[in-house]
């Protein structure tokens, strides 16, 4: 899977947790959870989403590695293979 691809998975999920965020606004180098008031339950269940959607594990150890949209697309990416 390349980045856009994962790019693309990461906006849809975003879109079902927060409907009201626009993919053209977000600030990809942002912090994900800040720019869109996403608390912590709602990351919990983007990244379970995310790793049932694409069947890989995302490990907790692994969240500091998801902090923007870009690097959380960049690491679905790698870990999709």
């Amino acid at each position: 899977m390349t980045e856009t691809d994962a790019a693309t998975i990461l906006a849809e999920e975003l879109r079902r947790i927060a409907p009201d965020i626009d993919p053209a606004d977000i600030d990809r180098g942002g912090d994900l959870r800040e720019e869109f008031d996403i608390d912590s339950m709602d990351f919990l269940t983007l990244v379970t989403a995310l790793g049932k959607r694409l069947d890989i594990p995302m490990p907790e150890a692994d969240y500091p590695l998801m902090e923007s949209f870009d690097a959380l697309a960049a690491y679905l990416a790698r870990q999709s293979g």
